[in-house]
């Protein structure tokens, strides 16, 4: 989207530059902060909210701004943004209801608390960019009718994978492909990785170990593809896909037939291959014309063609889909109506009735991709709402963990919603 960067430097130049409130300050929430305070014209980062203040004035700190306002009521949120100034608050629906904030940042990963402050946004008529796969995998589709209704956008964001993927695929077709195939490239893969065996990775890298063993059982990987799924309609060949050993990602168009590259469209993941990072989009070309074009300029003889984008950097590419979002009112990636797929929840062992469910990148479950009339016929409990539940009944070690396997935690917004989606997009029977 290379109109952006003109489109801000505009609005740098007007003096309306576009006004963020970012929600975490993790590890990834201060990489978002530098960015867009030091690297970004046309943007001003006006209020960051964090569970501990602290980590919000190091991400500011870490920009360089160490005069900064801690607001507890709008009002003064709101004066500090009037004042030119930063804020910082332990309560993130400040930053969704003051009226001089144009966008919420989300990178929580956080489902329950990413509920909240999206509602709460579409109500004060603010977009909403995603940094929180686990809130657009589970409730995506109803969060967007309510932005809809708003009429806002909700947005995941470029630099992670599946906005990566989009904007490929978005490129793809407009080159006048078929896209038949997105994805990712992953590293490894193990389903029985928790945060004991992923703790002295996580520690090296400043992360926390159940976001580390997320990554490594595949759970968050399933949770992606969902997102690409329910953004295109693609859907996994089987359920969590097949995921071919590649020698480089190229290798992905010989691991798929012809019919089942052009039954509908494919999500699925190269593992191990080269460059080791990014996300790529099979497109397809049967013209003898557009071949020999094709052929001459490297892209290999036929009628499939593999392009990659062979990095991913959330932290530098997000600020772009806020661009695209409040100036454009174009979305990255969202769903495009009713769930495509869901990542329904495995057990990592034998699980005895009684247990507490601990979610994703835990102890207990792993998240496997399928095509969402399945989750549904088999009532699939989503991974991501998993956390908190308490086993009925005795699971065996990788058979799916269903409703009526659990009891919910009592109250949370994000299974009212999630039951709100299940009854505005019924399942077709299979």
């Amino acid at each position: 989207m290379i109109i952006v960067d003109t489109a801000l430097e505009q609005r740098e130049r007007d003096g309306k530059p576009i006004r963020i409130a970012l929600i975490g300050a993790g590890y990834m929430g201060r990489g978002i902060a530098r960015q867009i305070i030091i690297r970004t014209m046309g943007m001003r980062l006006v209020g960051i909210s964090s569970r501990s203040v602290s980590d919000a004035l190091r991400a500011y700190s870490e920009a360089g701004i160490d005069e900064v306002a801690t607001v507890e009521s709008v009002q003064t949120l709101e004066d500090s943004i009037a004042s030119r100034g930063a804020a910082v608050t332990e309560d993130p629906l400040l930053l969704c209801r003051a009226a001089n904030v144009d966008a919420i940042v989300d990178v929580t990963g956080d489902l329950e608390l990413g509920a909240r402050m999206a509602l709460e946004a579409f109500a004060h008529g603010k977009h909403v960019i995603l940094l929180n796969a686990e809130l657009d995998a589970t409730v995506g589709p109803i969060l967007k009718t309510y932005a809809d209704r708003a009429g806002v956008v909700v947005t995941y964001s470029d630099g992670d994978e599946p906005g990566v993927a989009m904007n490929l695929y978005r490129t793809v077709r407009t080159m006048g492909f078929q896209p038949v195939m997105m994805g990712q490239i992953k590293g490894f893969l193990d389903r029985y990785r928790n945060p004991d065996t992923q703790r002295a990775f996580a520690e090296q890298h400043s992360q926390k170990p159940a976001s580390v063993a997320a990554f490594a059982d595949g759970s968050k990987l399933n949770v992606e593809s969902t997102m690409m799924a329910n953004a295109t309609g693609f859907t996994p060949v089987s359920r969590g896909m097949r995921g071919p050993q590649c020698a480089h990602v190229k290798d992905m168009i010989g691991s798929f037939s012809a019919d089942e590259l052009l039954a509908g469209g494919l999500v699925d993941y190269a593992l191990g291959a080269e460059p080791h990072s990014g996300a790529f989009v099979v497109g397809y070309a049967e013209h003898p014309i557009e071949q020999q074009y094709l052929r001459y300029f490297k892209m290999g003889n036929g009628p499939f063609y593999l392009f990659y984008t062979p990095f991913h950097l959330p932290h530098l590419q997000l600020p772009a889909s806020v661009a695209r979002a409040v100036l454009f009112h174009d979305a990255t990636l969202t769903p495009r109506g009713a769930p495509v797929c869901e990542t329904g929840s495995f057990a990592k062992r034998d699980l005895a009735a009684g247990e507490t469910l601990d979610g994703m990148g835990g102890f207990t479950c792993y998240g496997l991709i399928d095509i969402y009339d399945v989750t549904q016929s088999e009532r699939l409990l989503p991974i991501v709402l998993s956390a908190g539940c308490v086993l009925t009944r005795d699971i065996p070690k990788d058979q799916p963990v269903t409703y009526a396997d659990v009891e919910l935690p009592a109250g949370r917004l994000a299974d009212q919603l999630y039951a709100e989606q299940v009854a505005a997009f019924p399942a077709r029977s299979v």
